[in-house]
């Protein structure tokens, strides 16, 4: 064909925070298909946390990026053209195919997609990776019981805010923890949290979440890690469980992160706290998938997408991430659908 693919491709290591400078736009040719494959075209692409530690030459539970080649991360496309009796012309499929405008994939690496089900875009989000985060992270892990008190940092996040949601149907309290009033009221107003807290504007962070909580924690959801996850461990209840998602706090820290140890405080409360992977779980996504289609289709989950539209503006809506602009998933559209069946 002779449209070209736009990629964008890992520049160099970031040392600390991510610029501009960081992601180097180049075209290349798209390859004629051979037997088995299928030429999609880019409708959206995620933009996560994680791909910040994947951009460190260092040994993690993922391969690191390589310098001069795509970003990788989930997409959602619309075949185009196919030479496999899998897929055809029209169909919208997932993959890892990353931050490019056009990709010829082989059968394995993508796929189908209902779009009668939910808007697509939900499959990176709520229906996707992420909602699977929230689901196994809180149940498997958090294990919280009816009645009990479950906090969680990032609260208005992608995976914060289901994990919330979550925690409500399975008759937990929960508070969340955010950094604007904006997402404050969201939290309250429209996914029913019991109580917030603005890290932002507390003057003291740990008194503020014990008034939040007056019965302590019992579940600690975390998402942040450094002061703000410091406070909330101050309140921990004896047998608390601690899912441990994310340190988005540290991922652009150019020295270790040094804080309160944890060893006395997890002792004293025979508590417990485990990192985690939502890959960890894969041969459960069936199963996580199905009830969170189910809950989302009777309206026990609601969710909210940022959208930032265009491909030059991946980047800058990456960034995004760690400025706190975001509430709910963040994607970037790249183009619209071009066959509507």
């Amino acid at each position: 064909m002779k449209e070209k693919n736009r990629q964008i491709v890992l520049a160099n290591r970031p040392k600390g925070m991510p610029d501009k400078e960081t992601f180097h736009f180049v075209e290349q040719d798209i390859k004629e298909l051979e037997e088995g494959e299928v030429l999609h075209r880019t409708l959206y692409v995620s933009v996560d946390p994680y791909m910040r530690g994947r951009m460190q030459d260092a040994e993690s539970y993922i391969e690191p990026f390589q310098v001069g080649k795509v970003i990788e991360g989930g997409s959602i496309g619309e075949v185009i053209e196919s030479k496999s009796e899998k897929f055809q012309q029209g169909d919208i499929v997932i993959g890892m195919f990353g931050w490019q405008t056009y990709y010829v994939a082989k059968e394995k690496e993508i796929r189908k997609i209902d779009p009668s089900l939910a808007p697509i875009s939900t499959h990176l989000g709520i229906l996707g990776m992420t909602g699977l985060t929230a689901y196994f992270g809180l149940l498997d892990i958090g294990k919280p019981k009816e009645g009990e008190t479950v906090v969680v940092s990032g609260a208005a996040g992608a995976v914060g805010s289901v994990v919330g949601q979550i925690a409500k149907i399975k008759g937990a309290r929960v508070v969340g923890i955010a950094g604007s009033e904006d997402k404050i009221s969201f939290l309250k107003d429209q996914l029913q949290f019991d109580e917030a807290v603005n890290y932002k504007t507390a003057a003291d962070l740990k008194e503020a979440i014990g008034q939040a909580c007056p019965n302590g924690v019992d579940v600690y959801f975390d998402n942040v890690g450094g002061k703000v996850s410091d406070a909330v461990l101050a309140n921990l209840n004896r047998y608390a469980r601690i899912p441990v998602c994310g340190a988005i706090s540290a991922y652009n820290l150019e020295s270790v992160d040094v804080g309160p140890r944890v060893q006395t405080t997890l002792i004293k409360k025979s508590a417990l706290m485990q990192g985690f992977t939502v890959g960890d779980f894969s041969n459960q996504f069936q199963e996580g998938a199905m009830q969170l289609g189910k809950w989302l289709q009777e309206g026990n989950l609601k969710y909210r997408e940022t959208i930032h539209d265009g491909f030059e503006n991946i980047p800058s809506a990456f960034l995004d991430l760690f400025k706190g602009n975001n509430t709910g998933k963040l994607l970037v559209k790249v183009a619209d659908r071009q066959y509507e069946k």
